[in-house]
């Protein structure tokens, strides 16, 4: 007997039952995006590895621990795509498009790959949907960047996630900042997981964005980089929080937002939700802005700003809801006999031409058990084609919930289903 080979650990399939849910967060992100003007990119899944070694940072744990990499054929290093933002930088840049328009907005949706402890929420083959818009310095495009995202959880019913703000300064400042943090860390740097003794010699920042619960203890009593920031990027900060309340939208300061990427500068943001069912994996997106990316990358000098959302998260949350989601079959069409088949098979096709969604068992069987499928499928009518029914043209729409039969000639079948489907 030969071994049977089941999918690869962390990378999960997605089947009939549960995808209805992801088609739905795909469907309205596509229709709100399109509103505040983003087009769709779509980017390779396999890049070049020294695009993440240098965008997202060679001390981060994305690059250092949790890449697929790998060596083609040709002897080059290529990855699996950890993130979105560093390749749709690279396409950004490789296709000149800073000379094409002043301003893009692209947004994206696809898998990303990192090999990770694995829990609820947190995958090895995981789900993103992410926005990226270059050419604009200003407050006002981070905020409507935040804006996107509230409303698309408003708009998919997901209204116990809030939003936390920070901002990590720049070049100007952020130099000050890290010795005061560095000063602070090294007096607990043997408390300190091997991780962040690591990070407190080549990457401070990153200790601050340590899951490690003694870690934590450490970076919630260190220096506040708000207190450090320099007038331009406090300047910055205060736009953005002016904008957002004159949005109405709700959100909570908080210092300790690093993000786990190299590449953030001034404004950074999460989007936190509260249910349990994510477990420790609340943070169902998060984001700020990249100013320095796209030249670090070999481009224009051109500021940026996007954000990432876990859309197996959002689906996990949207599951827990309660709500109802694809569409419910129309009609389920059973045959009382084999002469019928043909005719039901025909008449099938027809309707679903119509535009109706119809099922029919092409295995025929007993009627019994056609209308257990029938009931199975959850169609919300039936019909029973037989002989009588083909001899006289005519037959019984049968309402699945009960309810007294319509009499329904079938060359009058689809007008009259959709009547029927109208009133229910």
């Amino acid at each position: 007997m030969s071994q049977k080979i089941t999918g690869v650990k962390g990378m999960n399939d997605i089947l009939p039952g549960d995808v209805e849910v992801w088609q739905h967060v795909e469907r309205t992100t596509r229709e709100l995006f399109s509103l505040f003007g983003y087009g769709e990119v779509r980017t390779p899944m396999v890049e070049d590895t020294a695009l993440f070694v240098r965008s997202v940072g060679e001390t981060t744990d994305i690059v250092g621990k949790e890449m697929y990499t790998f060596e083609d054929k040709g002897g080059r290093s290529l990855s699996l795509r950890p993130e979105g933002t560093a390749p749709a930088a690279r396409a950004y840049i490789e296709h000149s498009v800073a000379n094409q328009e002043p301003v893009t907005r692209w947004f994206y949706m696809g898998p990303m790959f990192r090999y990770e402890r694995m829990k609820t929420g947190r995958y090895r083959q995981f789900h993103q949907i992410g926005a990226e818009g270059y050419g604009s310095k200003e407050p006002a495009q981070d905020v409507e960047m935040m804006d996107m995202v509230v409303q698309l959880l408003l708009k998919l019913g997901l209204t116990d996630v809030s939003l936390n703000i920070n901002s990590l300064g720049d070049d100007a400042c952020r130099p000050a900042y890290q010795t005061r943090l560095v000063e602070h860390l090294r007096a607990h740097a043997s408390e300190l997981c091997s991780d962040c003794q690591v990070r407190l010699e080549k990457n401070p920042l990153r200790v601050l964005d340590c899951k490690n619960e003694r870690c934590q203890q450490i970076a919630s009593a260190a220096p506040n980089i708000l207190e450090s920031l320099c007038e331009p990027c406090r300047a910055h900060f205060a736009e953005v929080q002016r904008k957002l309340d004159a949005l109405e939208i709700k959100y909570v300061v908080n210092p300790r937002i690093m993000r786990g990427l190299d590449y953030y500068t001034r404004t950074t943001f999460e989007f936190i939700a509260a249910h349990p069912v994510l477990g420790t994996a609340s943070t169902v997106g998060g984001g700020g802005r990249y100013d320095k990316l796209v030249k670090s990358l070999g481009g224009p000098d051109v500021p940026a700003v996007g954000f990432g959302l876990g859309l197996d998260r959002l689906c996990l949350l949207l599951k827990e809801s309660g709500q109802q989601f694809g569409r419910a079959t129309d009609l389920f069409i059973a045959v009382a006999d084999e002469g019928s088949a043909d005719a039901g098979f025909t008449l099938t096709s027809r309707l679903r031409r119509e535009g109706f969604r119809v099922e029919f068992d092409t295995r025929g069987g007993s009627l019994k058990s056609q209308m257990k499928r029938a009931d199975k499928v959850g169609a919300v009518f039936t019909l029973v084609l037989g002989e009588a029914e083909r001899q006289s043209g005519q037959a019984q729409l049968k309402r699945m919930a009960g309810g007294d039969p319509t009499p329904v000639r079938l060359d009058e079948l689809a007008q009259t289903l959709r009547t029927a489907l109208k009133a229910h």
